[in-house]
């Protein structure tokens, strides 16, 4: 072999492979301190890129699972109220059925007054019960506006409280006081009722208008300063199913729609009215008002029972996609912590070895220097 110092290649070739058991030590390092196989793009650019897409999906899932149990929980609060409205149904159906007949005698004032209070109170439920500032059972739940000439350019942003298939038309005139304020009439096959003085919301700036007689709100912009002496009109649909979300993706596959219908009287039987229980005759009518209404009100809760149930099973199924999906990402992305110390042993050794024979051919040169004695 020959003799030389200018350039030591056992050096050289000890120093290259002690650099490569050295990174080869730290790779083991980093995966062992973070539990990870890939912890950069650069250690698996395919494995990184699949493994975000499950770990995008595992979180959109988990997310969905709180839409099932929040939807479930505003499901039970609208057959909360359904439940009841019809314990009020059957004690209608018990004074109507007292009132039919001869026995009931100078109680019928008093039997009516109670069936008027009933109904009064069925009325309420229904336009007060609500989940998270969304009404469930006043009929206004998945209605919005399908048609019409009211457009937010001309004024309206938002329409809520909207009836399902009516038609609302919004009159607006000059003020009486003349200070550039206006006012509004909403006029349904219900009703009208007039708002005065409405000012403008102002550059850029928004305004709600309630018409609690209507349970309308409108949502008003800038705008509407603009529209004078004109009459607009609002349509609503029929009331679509509102979507629960439970899903990742966005596809009809991924959402459950879920209807609520209205609670009201008039729209369980619409001679669900008011005393009907002051002659025998009117109260024996009634109890066939009574059972018709009963049969509507037990189709809603029949809805809404199979809405949760529906729920439940989606709910059941997203906690084993999300288990299932995040086994498939730990495959990928998780280190096999028994694999990774073996090799972590390995490259130890090794980076101990290469130092002692760096060191070794470090001092091979010196052998030269008995050639000069």
């Amino acid at each position: 072999m020959g003799f030389r110092i200018q350039n030591n290649i056992a050096a050289l070739n000890a120093q290259r492979n002690l650099g490569i058991s050295d990174s080869a030590m730290s790779k083991s390092l980093e995966r062992l301190s973070s539990g990870y196989r890939v912890n950069s793009a650069k250690d698996d650019a395919a494995g990184l890129s699949i493994s975000q897409g499950f770990r995008a999906d595992i979180a959109s899932f988990k997310v969905a699972t709180r839409n099932v149990t929040e939807g479930n929980a505003m499901l039970q609060v609208a057959e909360g109220s359904m439940d009841q409205v019809g314990n009020m149904l059957t004690r209608l159906k018990e004074l109507a059925t007292q009132a039919s007949s001869s026995n009931a005698g100078s109680n019928m004032d008093k039997i009516n007054a109670e069936g008027n209070e009933l109904l009064l109170e069925i009325d309420r439920i229904a336009n007060s019960t609500a989940y998270a500032g969304t009404k469930l059972v006043d009929g206004t739940f998945g209605v919005s506006v399908s048609g019409g000439t009211f457009t937010a350019v001309e004024g309206l942003d938002a329409a809520s409280g909207l009836q399902a298939s009516t038609t609302y038309t919004v009159s607006v005139v000059t003020s009486g006081a003349g200070d550039g304020k206006r006012d509004i009439t909403v006029t349904t096959s219900a009703g009208a009722q007039t708002i005065n003085d409405v000012a403008s919301a102002g550059a850029g700036g928004t305004q709600d208008v309630t018409f609690a007689s209507l349970g309308l709100k409108l949502t008003l912009n800038d705008s509407f300063t603009m529209t004078l002496a004109t009459t607009k009109t609002i349509i609503s649909d029929a009331g679509a199913a509102s979507d629960f979300q439970v899903g990742a993706k966005n596809t009809a596959n991924d959402r459950i729609g879920v209807t609520l219908s209205s609670l009201k009287t008039t729209d369980l039987d619409a001679g669900l009215v008011s005393d009907k229980m002051l002659s025998a005759s009117d109260a024996q009518a009634l109890l066939t008002v009574i059972d018709d209404a009963i049969e509507v009100l037990n189709g809603m809760r029949g809805d809404v029972g199979a809405a949760q149930n529906r729920l439940s099973y989606a709910s059941a199924n997203l906690a084993t996609t999300v288990e299932n999906i995040t086994a498939a990402d730990s495959v990928i992305r998780d280190v096999d912590m028994a694999a990774e110390m073996t090799a972590f042993t390995k490259n130890q050794i090794l980076l101990q070895a290469g130092t002692s024979m760096l060191s070794q051919a470090n001092q091979a040169p010196q052998m030269i220097l008995s050639l000069f004695k």
